[in-house]
């Protein structure tokens, strides 16, 4: 077998054909006589043309590129077209060769030599009709597929080596052939995986590629609310279980034994019901395996690449994750990344406490920001106390600063129009403390007791802005519940003054009548909320603490206040729970994961809108 240069120098093999040579052919043409030329066209769209004959003409080709201008382009697009990839290596260094030539001598082929490679980033289509509609797809059963792949970033190599601006070129090529998201679960795979390989070696398109990938995403998550995926599921399982139910009584004893040896599990129990949520599912594990092997090399995490990455995600993120509404899974690359180094989690906690006390970024994004931090510190188990303290004096100084201002102010009462970034903020604090207060008081109760103490909930709780008023009621709630226990203020005088004096949003019904509505002023999520993603999520969970429903005793317990004075090594019921630590696997109440991701009346995953007693 020759080498590559060596065949690249060597001459092709002779073959029987018509006319002369290609030059003789182009020349014909010119003069009008276009007989050879059309034979000439003809044999190159030959479906049955064999490898020898391909290589002949390409040689020859290679030699005459400055014959191909523009008038030409027809016969181009029929060189283009030639089925070269699945052809001997032979065939496909020649190709590769003559593109090469092709760009650098006739760059106004560059557009078409660019689609005809990226055209190739997804499998094959193979024909499919069903009732005279064509629903053709890829075809997922070609075996040969990823050594294609790798000869088409090879090829793209070749023409952006000849021509140095082909990545501007190339990005809108990329974002034309983005395939539809109800094209197979493989096909948005392949190309997605082969736009990640180009950031490899064109590094300048990273960003856009990768703002591109999450545009597409998060279309795909918007479009799959969490609720519909549940409820997907529930319906699979379902089903399954009545067919198993039937099939039960179908064997005898003996075949129930087989199977009770063998435990394979199969790979439809990590496929999603729902097909979108499977095509996003999909396409967030090759996310998160490119952020890994991006950051890491040779297992170790790389920290140039890392802050490189860390630096184009957070773009991606400011751009298109903060001002999109209800997204649930996409924004979680964020999360990913800054699980590899405490710094990064720092570094984002810190440009999202940016974006929320800069007075010249819209409402809507700063009180977003807050809900990130919120749901941030409260998920991540890599992010420590220290960080977590760090973080509340920064967000409660501001609320008291907040405060100071409008005490004097024709604005202090409650509005959430014009206050959101407080109210937001607000319930930031409080979420975290609810996920939190365990660990702050963990080890010294007497000196976790004087922190929160320090805070001075009372004075924000009890502001004219009344914060209580318009957070989300499981947060005030849980809230109320935990900072009475620990006789840090004492809410519930407030929570029944805003009931009494709760006034139902009215609005005229599509006939005429009054419609009354009682919905949430503060239109705030918790971005980290569950993970439920089959397979991608194995990559979230072991970083992620997930709320421990309250059991009867806890409930009983938060209604008991501690005693003045009470010491760090006095019994308390409600210290010697389970404590989320940063570094170990959260024990979870029996069903609580299940019971809060799957209830359609509680935001999913987060403190379930569970009712504390009011102290009599």
């Amino acid at each position: 077998m020759l080498g590559a240069d060596e065949f690249i120098s060597s001459p092709p093999k002779k073959t029987v054909r018509f006319g002369g040579t290609l030059a003789d052919i182009l020349l014909k043409y010119e003069k009008g006589d276009t007989t050879d030329f059309e034979l000439l066209k003809h044999q190159l769209s030959d479906p049955d043309i064999k490898d020898a004959q391909i290589i002949n003409w390409l040689h020859e080709f290679r030699s005459s590129v400055v014959y191909l201008t523009k008038e030409l382009e027809q016969l181009v697009s029929i060189l283009l077209k030639l089925p070269w990839l699945r052809r001997s290596r032979e065939v496909v260094e020649e190709y590769l060769s003559f593109l090469g030539n092709l760009v650098s001598a006739q760059t106004v082929h560059l557009r078409p030599c660019l689609r005809m490679i990226v055209s190739q980033f997804v499998p094959p289509r193979i024909t499919i009709r069903e009732d005279d509609v064509d629903i053709s797809d890829s075809d997922d059963d070609d075996e040969n597929i990823s050594e294609n792949f790798d000869t088409c970033h090879r090829a793209l190599q070749t023409v952006a080596r000849y021509v140095p601006s082909t990545p501007q070129f190339l990005m809108p090529i990329l974002v034309d052939f983005f395939p539809f998201i109800n094209k197979s679960e493989r096909t948005l795979e392949c190309y997605v995986h082969n736009l990640l390989r180009v950031t490899v070696y064109l590094p300048t398109l990273r960003l856009q590629i990768l703002e591109l990938i999450v545009e597409k995403l998060l279309k795909l998550d918007v479009s799959t609310p969490q609720q519909e995926i549940e409820d997907a599921e529930e319906s699979a399982n379902n089903g399954a279980s009545e067919e198993k139910s039937t099939e039960e009584g179908l064997f005898d004893m003996e075949e129930d034994e087989d199977r009770k040896g063998s435990k394979g599990v199969s790979p439809s129990s990590e496929r999603m019901a729902h097909p979108l949520a499977e095509r996003l599912d999909i396409l967030m594990t090759i996310l998160f395996s490119y952020i890994k092997d991006v950051c890491h090399v040779d297992g170790k995490l790389d920290i140039s690449n890392t802050k490189h990455l860390y630096r184009d995600l957070v773009s991606v993120f400011d751009k298109l994750i903060l001002p999109t509404h209800a997204s649930c899974h996409v924004q979680y690359f964020m999360f990913y990344i800054c699980s590899f180094k405490l710094g990064l989690a720092e570094a984002f906690l810190d440009h999202l406490w940016k974006k929320l006390q800069d007075p010249n970024n819209p409402s809507v994004i700063r009180q977003t920001a807050g809900s990130y931090i919120g749901s941030f510190l409260a998920r991540a188990k890599f992010i420590p106390i220290v960080t977590v303290k760090a973080c509340l004096d920064l967000l409660v100084n501001w609320l008291h600063k907040y405060i100071d201002n409008q005490d004097t102010g024709t604005n202090a009462y409650c509005d959430v129009a014009l206050h959101g970034p407080f109210y937001s903020t607000c319930q930031t604090v409080f979420y975290t403390l609810i996920f939190r207060h365990k660990q702050l008081l963990d080890g010294n109760l007497r000196k976790g007791l004087a922190y929160l103490q320090s805070l001075n909930f009372e004075r924000i709780v009890m502001c004219q802005l009344n914060p209580l008023k318009i957070c989300i009621p499981s947060v005030v709630n849980l809230f109320a519940a935990i900072t009475r226990k620990y006789q840090l203020v004492f809410c519930y005088t407030i929570i029944e003054r805003n009931n009494r004096q709760f006034i139902p949003v009215v609005r005229s019904g599509t006939g005429g009548d009054l419609v009354q509505t009682c919905t949430n002023p503060l239109d705030s999520f918790f971005p980290f909320d569950p993970y439920i993603l089959k397979r991608s999520k194995k990559t979230i969970d072991p970083m992620y603490q997930f709320w421990e429903e309250l059991s009867a005793e806890d409930l009983e317990n938060l209604k008991k206040p501690i005693k003045k004075g009470s010491s760090e090594d006095e019994d308390d019921d409600f210290l010697k729970g389970e404590t989320p630590q940063n570094d170990g696997v959260v024990e979870i109440a029996p069903n609580s994961y299940e019971s809060n991701t799957r209830s359609p009346v509680s935001s999913i995953g987060s403190p379930a809108d569970c009712y504390v007693p009011y102290p009599l």
